[in-house]
């Protein structure tokens, strides 16, 4: 897929029933970290709740991937600019820094290859945003210490903070700014500390830069 084709994809001219409801408490972290204004690709964008949210409450512009080519058309449905396309390998056609922030939200972790799908990111966007769930949460590790397995295991389960952490550093990416959530809140960021978000959050979202 070329560049070109990337870019085929725009919002249809649809009616639009605006429907405002509380943003997921990830969703409302990365928010806060986007400036306003600010040019944003989400990567596996599913329904476009997280691109409504930063196009209504930080007059982004926003583009989204999303593989599924249901969620892509329901989200060109709601004057998404959407494309469909596989990240593993379409990420690669974006031309380097032609957006300030690169989305991963609860997506990353479930590619095929996600140190390579990070630096892909870093090299498109001014800095990277990774929102994931917290698989050394305390609850995960008593389940495990339990019954010996993970129930409902996900790719996107099997990394805690600071494994994600040290992926960063290995690839050179600067931890701006990291928040845990848990429940519907969000907690103090940290960037150096890990050991209690490590233990008690259940999501953690990253701000990084290159």
């Amino acid at each position: 897929m070329s560049v070109a084709q990337l870019e085929l994809v725009h919002p249809a001219p649809l009616p639009l029933q605006h429907q405002v409801s509380e943003p997921r408490p990830e969703h409302a972290v990365i928010a806060r970290f986007i400036n306003i204004g600010a040019r944003v690709l989400d990567v596996g964008c599913g329904d476009g709740a997280l691109m409504q949210l930063l196009e209504r409450e930080r007059d982004a512009r926003v583009r989204g991937v999303e593989l599924d080519p249901a969620k892509a058309q329901y989200c060109v449905t709601r004057r998404l600019s959407v494309v469909q396309a596989d990240a593993d390998h379409d990420l690669e056609h974006f031309p380097s820094g032609s957006v300030d922030y690169v989305v991963f939200s609860h997506t990353l972790l479930s590619l095929r290859d996600p140190q390579q799908a990070l630096k892909t990111a870093a090299r498109v966007g001014d800095r990277v945003i990774v929102a994931f769930k917290n698989a050394g949460h305390w609850r995960t590790r008593l389940r495990f210490a339990r019954e010996g397995r993970l129930a409902n295991w996900r790719p996107e389960a099997m990394c805690s903070v600071r494994d994600f952490a040290e992926l960063a550093r290995s690839l050179r990416l600067s931890i701006e700014r990291a928040v845990p959530v848990s429940g519907q809140h969000a907690g103090a960021p940290f960037a150096k500390t890990l050991w209690r978000p490590n233990w008690f959050a259940e999501q953690a979202v990253f701000l990084l830069t290159p």
